[in-house]
């Protein structure tokens, strides 16, 4: 299992395949994701990979972050996340990690904030239909109708779909194609749509219901940085 990275939502736009077909495309940029921290088995009870995105201002920087960025050697992020691996998916601080982590064609998860949409009425929060445009509905074609029963139970039950807050919660799109990567860029392309609103970051890692490519490039995709070694077996296996 390995390491997944965070990469920042650019937009949407489309690009042709080779046989003509009009293919609408997500367009996510990887840039400056390094391994913050490693969790190991021995000292933390599991096996993951915390990275980091994005450039904070140090004065902006709590003292207790400042010392956990200084001990893996960079620079204080913007955004952290952690990914559970495998023992042997486990990666040293301080490296980079590149777009190409990703093949064309490859299954991906992406995890997301979506977009806030405010308190919205039922028929926009939950798809209903509404009530008659006659016989009778006065003022009240766009409310949700009868919530419960009367004097049995006599109350709402929990978790009745009602108006209320839209939006603005974490949601998985599962089993996205990648189209293609720019790894000079640090472009991801993938097929569709991707939760949040551009500028958000996102999680990107393989698709849990996939069944995997075997080229993949294992651990990760280590991008060569002035003072940093690659790590062993960080190629194509």
């Amino acid at each position: 299992m390995r390491t997944g990275l965070i990469a920042q939502k650019l937009g949407m736009t489309h690009i042709f395949s080779e046989s003509g077909e009009y293919v609408p495309v997500t367009v996510l940029k990887v840039e400056d994701c390094r391994v913050v921290a490693v969790r190991r088995r021995e000292s933390d009870s599991y096996d993951a990979v915390q990275l980091g995105v994005g450039k904070a201002r140090v004065k902006n920087t709590g003292q207790p972050h400042r010392g956990h960025f200084a001990k893996a050697k960079v620079e204080p992020k913007r955004k952290l996340a952690e990914f559970r691996v495998s023992e042997e998916a486990l990666l040293e601080p301080g490296v980079e990690l590149s777009a190409a982590h990703f093949l064309a064609g490859q299954k991906v998860d992406v995890v997301g904030i979506s977009k806030g949409k405010g308190f919205a009425g039922a028929m926009k929060r939950h798809n209903f239909c509404g009530l008659r445009a006659s016989h009778g509905v006065s003022i009240s074609h766009r409310s949700h109708g009868s919530t419960g029963n009367r004097q049995d139970p006599g109350k709402v039950f929990k978790g009745k779909k009602m108006a209320g807050h839209m939006g603005n919660h974490r949601v998985t799109t599962q089993n996205l194609t990648v189209v293609s990567t720019d790894e000079d860029r640090g472009l991801i392309f993938l097929r569709g749509s991707v939760p949040g609103a551009e500028a958000n970051w996102v999680l990107v890692r393989d698709a849990v219901k996939g069944t995997g490519q075997a080229d993949l490039p294992f651990p990760a995709a280590i991008k060569a940085a002035v003072g940093i070694e690659p790590a062993e077996g960080g190629n194509k296996e």
